[in-house]
């Protein structure tokens, strides 16, 4: 059965009663895996946020930029690639 919404309301203030506590005797972590935790979870944060901004700067740049890259090659002037099988001709 579903929590109730006083019951919800309650273990809400109990947490926050908790972490309010943590803050004041400046003890945020009960152990060293709770750190361990926290910076792996800084890390991960972290990464995200410089991809998402490599990620930006990417599409700004390519953009703005006549790359030699960006324009496309019309399929007349592409060179053959790999080599002919004479076998097969007749």
């Amino acid at each position: 059965m579903a929590p109730s919404a006083q019951d919800l309301q309650q273990e809400l203030e109990a947490t926050a009663q908790e972490v309010l506590g943590r803050l004041k005797s400046r003890q945020l972590f009960q152990s060293e895996w709770d750190t361990a935790a926290f910076i792996v979870f800084l890390t991960f944060i972290g990464t995200v946020l410089v991809l998402v901004l490599l990620v930006f700067i990417h599409c700004c740049c390519c953009c703005c930029c006549n790359s030699p890259r960006s324009q496309k090659v019309s399929p007349a002037k592409r060179s053959p690639k790999g080599v002919d099988n004479l076998a097969l001709e007749p």
